[in-house]
């Protein structure tokens, strides 16, 4: 299987781009590491959580934040490798390999968050509670990171498009879809928290995740090009000054539509545990953060065709968006738990969560990590490559 000898355009690759990535990394991990020192000398102590109120508080959030973001990356590379649509193809291998860093990330903001993730190791094996949800969540997880992993090495050895790579290519999204539908059962199946109650959870999952996997993939694009679209070959340009941002604004649309839909209905429910915990919500700087500056702003920066194609207004949006994503993981996975279970419906208190130091630490150390695996591949594996025709060649401009 042959593959195009390695050529350069002049100034294209920003060697400065994965040393920045890589500093920050670094930066990151040891600020993590520093806040969250207390998780390792007290244990759960360290959290703002409590038995008869919030259980699962910010670092849950950064767990859902950061594995779904990883299915959205999947579903974006997954749009030249699987359904043909060849103008994905530059950004393809970026975003596998962006999954793969991701997910892990949101792994040590959920193993840390247990207390002690070595007990994982022997405790989920071996006591094979098979009818829960969670059980399988963990399972397909940890299968859908092998066959990324796996899928990725066909890549960096230019092999795109044999049937070896097609088919763990293929592997690899299904296996996504059934975690990512077993994550939404973990909320959805939960009839004593109306607020995460719902057939209809894996459906929000899945455009959310759609979303915050093609704004990472915009913004970690033009990082990595140094926000300079000369230094891409034309198939980039075309792609990132077209296809993507259009993408970004469609999917953006949906989650909005979702989103003004899940709120009204939310406020007007006969359900004071919905209504309740929403009327709360709204009433929050929080919200309207998420919702004005975090879908709105960008939705209209999109909308409009001159400023669509700027990189700074892509950049801009893209990260007001991922913002705007992990403030609804919070919102959702938190709001949840608002109504205490065992005061009634009739009680107008709701419980108070704010997180701590050490759950700060948590979700920095795994942001950290994860950029430290990003900036290792973006200089070891020159995720630029791509197929030039659709065959086994590809491409490293």
């Amino acid at each position: 299987m042959s593959t195009t000898a390695e050529h350069m355009a002049p100034g294209q690759d920003p060697r400065g781009t994965p040393v920045a990535m890589l500093t920050v990394g670094i930066l990151f991990t040891l600020v993590g590491l520093f806040i969250a020192f207390r998780l390792f000398t007290e244990g759960h102590a360290a959290f703002n959580v409590y038995s008869d109120g919030v259980v699962w508080g910010l670092p849950v959030s950064a767990y859902v934040f950061f594995v779904l973001s990883s299915t959205g990356l999947t579903f974006v590379a997954s749009m030249a490798m699987i359904f043909g649509i060849k103008s994905f193809y530059p950004i393809a291998k970026r975003c596998v390999w962006l999954a793969i860093a991701t997910l892990i990330a949101g792994f040590i903001s959920l193993g840390l968050e247990i207390g002690n993730p070595v007990r994982m190791i022997w405790a989920i094996p071996l006591n094979m509670q098979i009818r829960s949800p969670m059980f399988w969540m963990g399972a397909f997880y940890f299968l859908y990171l092998a066959l990324l992993v796996w899928k990725f090495t066909f890549l960096h050895r230019g092999d795109w498009n044999s049937r070896s790579s097609r088919n763990v290519g293929i592997a690899s999204v299904v296996t996504v879809i059934i975690a990512h539908a077993t994550l939404g059962l973990v909320f959805g199946m939960m009839a004593m928290r109306p607020f995460w109650y719902g057939s209809f959870v894996p459906v929000y999952f899945l455009a959310t995740a759609a979303l915050s996997g093609l704004a990472f993939a915009t913004l970690f694009t033009y990082f990595s090009y140094g926000i300079r679209t000369q230094r891409m070959s034309t198939s980039m340009r075309t792609l990132m000054e077209g296809h993507l941002p259009k993408a970004l604004l469609t999917v953006l649309g949906i989650v909005l539509v979702f989103n003004i839909s899940r709120t009204i209905t939310g406020l007007w429910s006969n359900n004071p545990e919905i209504s309740l915990v929403m009327q709360h919500q709204v009433g929050t700087l929080l919200f309207h953060v998420e919702f004005w500056l975090g879908m709105v702003l960008p939705f209209v920066l999109l909308l409009i065709p001159a400023l669509r194609a700027l990189p700074v207004v892509q950049m801009a949006s893209a990260a007001l968006i991922l913002m705007a994503v992990f403030i609804g993981r919070y919102e959702y996975v938190v709001g949840g738990q608002l109504v205490p279970l065992w005061k009634g419906t009739w009680s107008q208190t709701l419980s108070t969560y704010s997180p701590s130091m050490a759950e700060w630490g948590l979700v920095v150390l795994g942001a950290g990590i994860g950029l430290l695996i990003y900036a290792f591949g973006s200089w070891k594996f020159n995720l630029r490559a791509f197929p030039t025709n659709g065959d086994h060649r590809d491409s490293r401009l």
